[in-house]
């Protein structure tokens, strides 16, 4: 016998360990109360993020959609949507530390991934967004900000998991809110 032994296959827990991953630079309280939420350590974190990488960076690598189905399995919901100009479906996984929201994958005709994030699930209700008081971490998703504070402007993100909105306060106070995986991180006012 070598010794060696096979990992365990990569699932929707280690897909929320990788989620927390870019979360923690932002929200390492939350990261770490969920983290033990899941009965997981730091270091198997670090090795579901490691083993992600690796997925993403293989030379034999599948398809973005194809690595979702093969670590989420099916997909709980799939819709067609129409964004402007393109036609795409929209595959919706359940995030069983956050029953309320869902991972989305938007992908085109081909197979190629456009937006990868998390939603309010259907159904699910929203949350009411009115101040800067009611943006806490976590709380709520990149369209229910759009959608409460019209016109939001998106804003390019400081990695690729990562996205911003400008808007302003029905006070007038211009504010920028930081998203990781379409999950609100922080808010920046004034």
């Amino acid at each position: 016998m070598s010794g060696m032994t096979t990992a365990a296959p990569f699932g929707p827990r280690d897909f929320q360990l990788v989620l927390f991953r870019r979360m923690a630079d932002h929200q390492p309280g939350l990261v770490e109360d969920a983290r033990r939420e899941l009965g997981a350590s730091l270091a198997e974190m670090r090795e579901a993020n490691r083993r992600w990488q690796a997925m993403v960076r293989s030379p034999r690598k599948r398809g973005a959609l194809a690595r979702y189905r093969s670590v989420l399995g099916a997909p709980e919901r799939i819709a067609r949507r129409r964004i402007g100009d393109l036609e795409c479906d929209a595959l919706l996984w359940p995030v069983p530390l956050w029953p309320d929201l869902r991972f989305e994958v938007l992908a085109t005709d081909d197979g190629a991934v456009w937006n990868e994030w998390l939603v309010r699930a259907p159904g699910a209700a929203a949350p009411e967004l009115r101040t800067a008081e009611d943006l806490r971490p976590w709380s709520c998703t990149v369209d229910e900000v759009a959608r409460a504070f019209p016109p939001a402007r998106p804003m390019e993100g400081s990695a690729p998991t990562r996205s911003r909105l400008a808007f302003t306060l029905p006070g007038g106070e211009a504010c920028v809110a930081e998203f990781t995986w379409g999950l609100l991180q922080r808010l920046t006012v004034g």
